[in-house]
């Protein structure tokens, strides 16, 4: 088993775990958001408003849930990029 964490100073990989969970929370929320309205993305859900097939409110509101935490998973893995690029 690969030991990733080994070489890794503690505060890094503290960060490091915290931002792993932060992903994996935003990408699981935003799972049971969409998959209320059996849409795969923020798209297919603007999509059936729009159409008329779900009611606006909140649906709505929930695309607008959906992709803020969409948004904020891609800042978040930026900021792990950025953590992992400095060589930790």
């Amino acid at each position: 088993m690969t030991h990733f964490f080994q070489n890794v100073p503690s505060e890094a990989a503290q960060q490091i775990d915290a931002l792993s969970r932060m992903l994996y929370d935003l990408r699981e929320d935003r799972k049971l958001i969409l998959a209320r309205y059996r849409a795969a993305d923020e798209k297919a859900l603007l999509a059936l408003i729009a159409a008329g097939s779900v009611e606006e409110h909140p649906a709505y509101e929930h695309y607008l849930g959906a992709k803020t935490l969409a948004n904020t998973r891609e800042v978040i893995r930026e900021q792990l990029r950025e953590l992992l690029a400095t060589g930790v």
